[in-house]
């Protein structure tokens, strides 16, 4: 089974830059889709998807960090990454890696890594 580990979460100030990696280890037969998902504090607060990218190199991203965040992978290494630049207060919360085995398409999560941006 594959299992994620994020790392790279923190402090921040407003305008400042972040890197996350999510390193996947365990039995790998192949890796698909990698993506990160925030989940912003406060009750009832769903998580969303801030990036991906597929096996082929493919990218989304939602439309609130088109332009700041970066989503990349290293096949060689099992890690996908999120460059997180120009960050903004709203853009605090706990994000969460996953990763998608391409044979059994069962889709792991890591246990999250807080960014937090303050002024």
């Amino acid at each position: 089974q594959v299992q994620p580990v994020e790392s790279g979460g923190g402090l921040v100030q407003p305008g400042g830059s972040r890197r996350l990696s999510c390193a996947a280890s365990g039995s790998i037969l192949g890796i698909g889709a990698m993506g990160w998902h925030r989940q912003a504090p406060g009750i009832q607060r769903e998580r969303e998807l801030v990036a991906s990218i597929g096996a082929g190199g493919d990218t989304y991203y939602t439309d609130s960090v088109k332009g700041r965040f970066t989503i990349s992978r290293d096949n060689a290494k099992n890690t996908v990454y999120l460059q997180m630049n120009s960050l903004k207060p709203e853009d605090t919360g706990v994000y969460s890696c996953y990763i998608e085995d391409s044979v059994s398409h069962t889709v792991s999560w890591g246990q999250g890594t807080q960014v937090t941006v303050f002024s």
